[in-house]
């Protein structure tokens, strides 16, 4: 009775003992899987958060490279620009400022261009004149070129005018200039290209 106890024992003991052990690796295998699973996850999270900070590492590089770029671009462009405008500048400013306050000279552009506002008949202009040139200029407006053009000349002398003149009909519906401004902007437009051309090819 007491052998047969024992083996009861016993067979109970190595089929808990069996189960249990079985039920062990059981959680330790699906345990390990888990972990497993987590990591792989994880590497994959990583390996996306990477790939990502690279994508975007790369896009800042390209813009700051282009950015950078475009600003050496505009900054050569705009020294070129001030480049030709101080040689141009130089070029006409003088000549154009020396030419505007002569009094012959202007006398004969002022000619040539009301002789043009008068090819269909009489028409009374209206100058306005460099305060600077009135002792020179007035008696010619309005004697001799009022004569030229048999029409009445109406003149006055501005401050503002630096050199040249501003004319139009006595009505004042609008005005020419030639003004020192002026002859320097056309003077130049025509001299840049060729500036532009001498400079940088």
């Amino acid at each position: 009775m007491q052998n047969k106890l024992q083996e009861l024992t016993d067979k109970l003991y190595n089929e808990g003992l069996s189960k249990g052990k079985q039920e062990g690796e059981e959680i330790l295998a699906k345990a390990k899987a888990q972990a497993e699973e987590i990591v792989a996850k994880a590497q994959a999270e990583a390996a996306q958060i990477l790939a990502a900070a690279q994508k975007q590492a790369e896009e800042v590089k390209t813009k700051t490279a282009s950015d950078v770029k475009m600003a050496a671009s505009q900054s050569i462009a705009a020294t070129r620009k001030d480049i030709e405008t101080l040689i141009v500048g130089k070029m006409t400013d003088e000549a154009v400022k020396k030419a505007l306050s002569t009094p012959d000279f202007i006398k004969e552009i002022i000619k040539a261009v009301a002789e043009k506002f008068t090819t269909d008949g009489p028409v009374e202009l209206a100058l306005i004149l460099p305060e600077s040139l009135k002792k020179d200029l007035e008696p010619f407006v309005t004697k001799e070129l009022a004569t030229i053009l048999n029409a009445g000349v109406e003149a006055s002398f501005s401050k503002k005018v630096s050199g040249g003149f501003k004319i139009g009909p006595k009505e004042g519906s609008y005005f020419i200039s030639f003004t020192e401004e002026t002859f320097n902007q056309l003077i130049s437009e025509y001299l840049r290209p060729t500036t532009k051309k001498l400079l940088f090819g």
